[in-house]
């Protein structure tokens, strides 16, 4: 590979093969080259015929399908530099491997209905695994969550300490935002429709031409291309081209995917912060130049990268389908170019590193435990205080004592560097009729966390195992990263 022109980090660092593949020249003018055979094909069963003879025969037919991959990039290459057309250089340089189908290739089409096709075919199968390996984060996420839903964690509201949750409950927030993702890609997948074959303005002229005005065959031509092609339908109506919007609701959904693992990423860096979850760390790893005892969360800090530029991305398709003008202008093709095949490649890095990280997830107990203990007394107040008033107690003085001993509490904690003590000072208190023992005795941080456990167990029955049960064949996904 030379070192001496740009080289675009999606396909040198970050995206699979996989999704390369999809958006390679490979992929794109060898659909190209299957719909030109399902025109000729569909025009030849609706009976297309001059003076009585067929225009297109099933040798001419034959022809085309043995010459659907060996692409002739050369010729194609050395025709675009004459004529300044992409299209056109690739119908003759098909031609020139298909001399018999020659004159029948892009018969009564006009360049969208490759270049338009394709990009809904492509668009489709790049959804389809994003949408794969959405569900292999879903599962491994599953697989952590009830691993660790009984692992009593201090939950955090504003980043500052509040009511106890457990580790596996935090787990399912992040895995509820995919499953969300996948919902949305379904529908999009679901819905997907061809732009068909409608001639340069949408109106279908050349077919009234070619068919002699007989609505009622070229009624089927759509129908018949989009079955040819995998697709259920094609769009109603058209310009020259599929509406850009389809391009938005696509790129939105990446968007959407692209938050999800941001919001996550964002959370594990935050707990590798305070020792109490890492990503995986490799055995060679270097986490600084300068500082050898570094662990940084570089894949999760390089997954939060990532997703602002997909999350941004998704402007570009909005602005480009509000500007097109008429029935199309040219000022969407250098856009989409870019905008579409970097949002799918961002966003397949992206979740690579998810499965990578998700699988690695290393939970510090301990650590937990101790931050935990530091805060729950002050968690515990309420308890305390309903408990002393089944004993007598005045509900509104006990409330009162306990904010002012909270406080002198907090003033220990933060201005003199001291333990928690506010279950010393509570017991010490005449107010509180309780020792020490009983109050340290109710500090089992399991009667703090409500019923996360339980929804854990629920949400993963109910919700999301089902799903995985229908997606059976697709998980077991690994990732590796590249650096």
């Amino acid at each position: 590979m030379g070192t001496d022109r740009y080289i675009s980090p999606l396909s040198e660092r970050y995206a699979s093969k996989e999704m390369q593949y999809i958006f390679s020249e490979d992929k794109k003018f060898s659909t190209w080259r299957k719909l030109w055979i399902a025109l000729a094909e569909t025009e030849m069963e609706l009976g297309l015929s001059e003076d009585g003879k067929p225009v297109i025969t099933q040798d001419m037919i034959d022809e085309m399908k043995q010459h659907v991959t060996d692409i002739n990039y050369d010729v194609a290459r050395a025709r675009e530099k004459e004529v300044r057309h992409d299209v056109m250089s690739h119908v003759y340089a098909y031609g020139q491997q298909c001399p018999k189908a020659a004159g029948i290739i892009h018969l009564g089409a006009t360049s969208c209905y490759v270049g338009d096709n394709t990009d809904v075919i492509i668009m489709r199968e790049g959804l389809e695994l994003v949408r794969k390996k959405v569900l292999n984060v879903i599962a491994e996420l599953a697989k952590f969550a009830d691993e660790y839903k009984d692992q009593p964690t201090l939950a955090f509201t504003h980043f500052q300490p509040a009511q106890p949750t457990t580790v596996g409950k935090r787990a399912t927030l992040w895995c509820n935002e995919f499953m969300t993702d996948l919902e949305d890609i379904d529908y999009v997948i679901s819905t997907m429709k061809l732009l068909g074959s409608k001639g340069t303005t949408g109106t279908q002229a050349s077919f009234l031409e070619l068919f002699n005005g007989d609505d009622e065959t070229i009624d089927k031509i759509d129908p018949t291309i989009a079955k040819k092609m995998g697709f259920d339908a094609c769009v109603p109506v058209s310009g020259q081209t599929y509406s850009r919007k389809l391009d938005t609701r696509v790129l939105n959904v990446l968007a959407g995917v692209a938050a999800s693992a941001h919001k996550m990423s964002n959370d594990i860096r935050l707990l590798q912060h305070l020792k109490e979850v890492e990503e995986p760390f490799e055995k060679n790893q270097i986490g600084s130049s300068a500082m050898a005892y570094k662990r940084n969360p570089m894949r999760s800090e390089r997954i939060a990268s990532l997703s602002r530029y997909v999350m941004i991305d998704a402007l570009n398709p909005a602005i480009t389908s509000a500007t097109q003008w008429f029935e199309r202008t040219l000022d969407d093709s250098a856009n989409k170019r870019l905008s579409v095949a970097e949002g799918f490649l961002t966003i397949d890095g992206i979740l690579d590193l998810c499965i990578n990280v998700v699988d690695g997830l290393v939970v510090y107990p301990k650590v937990i435990e101790k931050r935990l203990m530091a805060e729950l007394p002050f968690m515990a107040t309420e308890n305390i205080m309903m408990d002393c008033v089944k004993n007598g107690g005045n509900r509104q003085e006990l409330h009162e004592r306990i904010r002012q001993l909270s406080m002198k509490a907090g003033k220990n904690v933060k201005e003199m560097g001291g333990e928690n003590n506010l279950l010393e000072l509570i017991a010490e208190d005449d107010t509180f009729p309780v020792t020490l023992e009983e109050l340290k005795a109710s500090m089992d941080p399991k009667k703090y966390v409500g019923r996360s456990p339980r929804q854990v167990e629920k949400y993963l029955e109910e919700v999301v195992r089902p799903v995985l049960d229908e997606n059976k064949e697709i998980l077991g996904m690994t990732a590796e990263i590249n650096v």
